[in-house]
């Protein structure tokens, strides 16, 4: 394989798969100025990397895999943020506006994004991107059976702050 044909593997790498994972990265951090910017250095690290991960049997998903961990990063940053605004008797930083989402369940954005970083991508990458829990695994950096618990940690925190019972079919 030349250095041409690398080069555009690449750009149909690029050019089918960054909406997707700027997609999902907004779901995570609701803001797609972030989202988008997070998602160019991701693929920017990808370009870096290619003659390792262009090997890979999934080189989308390394590249998922790197831009849902900077944005779990991004958004404990946010939080901390926050926690140390309100701490200092400050008003926190501004929150997106629940307007800007078109969504119907809105209840369920909102709870999903008080949701720990992992905890959200999981939520995320199982229930809005329909990803088997191995996949969604790799992407996360944990076990599967990790993420599992993830997922229903998740989902009872999401019952708590919408005042409903959870059963224990998560699958």
């Amino acid at each position: 394989m030349g250095p041409r044909s690398r080069s555009a593997d690449f750009d149909d790498l690029f050019t089918a798969q960054f909406a997707h994972v700027a997609h999902t990265v907004f779901l995570i951090l609701r803001d797609r100025a972030r989202s988008e910017e997070i998602t160019q250095d991701a693929f920017v690290r990808l370009l870096q990397h290619w003659r390792r991960v262009s090997r890979y049997d999934r080189p989308d998903l390394w590249v998922r895999r790197v831009a849902i961990r900077d944005a779990m990063r991004e958004r404990g940053r946010d939080r901390r943020r926050t926690e140390l605004h309100v701490a200092a008797g400050q008003e926190g930083p501004p929150v997106p506006d629940p307007a800007a989402v078109t969504a119907t369940h809105t209840d369920v954005v909102a709870a999903v994004q008080q949701l720990p970083p992992r905890q959200r991508a999981v939520v995320v990458l199982f229930y809005y991107e329909d990803r088997p829990m191995d996949e969604i695994a790799t992407i996360v950096g944990c076990t599967p059976s990790t993420a599992w618990n993830h997922l229903r940690a998740a989902r009872q925190r999401l019952a708590t702050l919408m005042g409903e019972e959870v059963t224990d079919d998560v699958g």
